[in-house]
């Protein structure tokens, strides 16, 4: 019969001045009791990333994909911490449409845009580091909630998790202090670069020890989201961002917090790392199914214009693909051809059902293929999970 060992707290409490408690996690990795089940659930996340991987290579214009799903993560991550934008609404204002929606809830989701295809690209000449998080962050919060909360620099004041408006004394969790924060960053950092994990457990790890540290004084959840991506991609896990966690951890929201809170309190590793792989199966098979209805519906599309004269409808096309709402002028501008070339082409699409007019017909019209929003936007199917309850101290 085994025995199962004794929890034990990842970490310890410290007394600080001023009389709080707060937090300083043990260095990572952690002992795992790799159970059967533990096994299992990570031998079918890794399946699924790897197929969602091999069709990522396989795509002729993978480029065309990643933007939009890109920004869908960007809405999804930013939707946790309370913004209320839409997909629909950050596409069609990146297009030149009019929408009613605060610009700022817009500006932060488009700097959360902008940060993950910014540590993409400097992850060519950058590995990840404290630097780059540094980076991160700055492109994160400039200009956004949170720019008075020093963008891009590690925080030098206590700062805690608990209700809205609440108080130090009420917090759920209090982070580590501000003189061990560097020393607990300096052991994250290390952690980093250790190539002795599978990939998914690395970044499952490195996530939840993230947040435990919480090292700025906001943005803290979303540069943690950004990372999963960023490690796996480091890993050679995926060959560009196709997978995104954001989702899950918004559909399942309260148990994201309970199961990084179990961490800290009780170890409980294991129960995270399930939750981790699981979310992480079904976000990748969710991607496979997207990424095979839009090519489905860009091979329909493609056949209903065959019988054209101009290859310019088809063009347009992947361009739909890519953002699903459209200006003429923009188009225009986007294949090199003059305005009214680029209005006969969208002429030919609203001929064959592909776009219509979004809105109002108005100067600088917006035109929108409805089927690839839909596909983008349509809720994740989460797989119902049984309640676990969460030991505490």
């Amino acid at each position: 019969m085994a025995v199962m060992r004794k929890r034990q707290p990842h970490g310890r409490r410290v007394r600080c001045p001023g009389g709080y408690w707060a937090y300083v996690p043990d260095p990572l990795p952690p002992r795992i009791e790799w159970t059967v089940g533990l096994v299992t659930a990570l031998s079918a996340a890794d399946r699924a990333v790897g197929r969602l991987a091999g069709q990522g290579r396989g795509l002729p214009n993978p480029h065309l994909l990643i933007r939009p799903f890109v920004r869908r993560e960007a809405v999804l991550s930013s939707r946790i911490e309370g913004t209320q934008a839409t997909l629909g609404e950050l596409l069609a204002a990146e297009a030149g449409g009019a929408v009613e929606r605060s610009p700022a809830d817009l500006r932060e989701v488009g700097n959360y845009v902008a940060a993950l295809e910014y540590g993409v690209e400097r992850m060519r000449t950058l590995p990840l580091s404290l630097r780059l998080v540094r980076e991160l962050h700055e492109k994160l919060m400039r200009g956004v909630r949170g720019d008075s909360a020093t963008p891009g620099e590690f925080r030098r004041s206590q700062n805690w998790i608990g209700r809205p408006g609440g108080v130090l004394d009420d917090a759920t969790f209090v982070p580590p202090p501000p003189d061990r924060l560097m020393e607990c960053l300096g052991a994250w950092e290390r952690f980093l670069h250790d190539d002795t994990l599978p990939p998914l457990v690395h970044a499952a790890l490195a996530h939840s020890q993230f947040e435990a540290i919480h090292p700025f004084l906001d943005g803290n959840g979303r540069v943690g989201r950004l990372l999963v991506t960023l490690l796996l991609i480091a890993k050679g896990a995926l060959p560009s961002p196709l997978l995104y966690l954001s989702a899950w951890f918004e559909a399942t929201r309260d148990e994201y917090y309970a199961r990084l809170l179990a961490v800290t309190e009780s170890g409980e590793w294991e129960e995270w790392l399930g939750y981790f792989f699981t979310g992480t199966a079904g976000q990748a098979e969710d991607a496979l199914g997207r990424i095979q209805r839009i090519d489905d519906l860009l091979a329909t599309w493609r056949g209903r214009l065959a019988s054209g004269s101009s290859r310019l409808p088809e063009k347009a096309i992947d361009l739909f693909a890519e953002n699903p709402y459209w200006t003429v002028n923009r188009l225009a501008e986007r294949l090199g051809v003059a305005f009214t070339t680029a209005q006969r082409a969208v002429d030919r699409l609203e001929e064959a059902g592909i776009a219509a007019l979004a809105g109002p017909a108005k100067r600088n019209r917006v035109y929108c293929a409805r089927a690839i929003l839909e596909v983008l936007d349509e809720p994740p199917r989460i797989e119902s999970r049984p309640r676990q309850s969460r030991r505490r101290r």
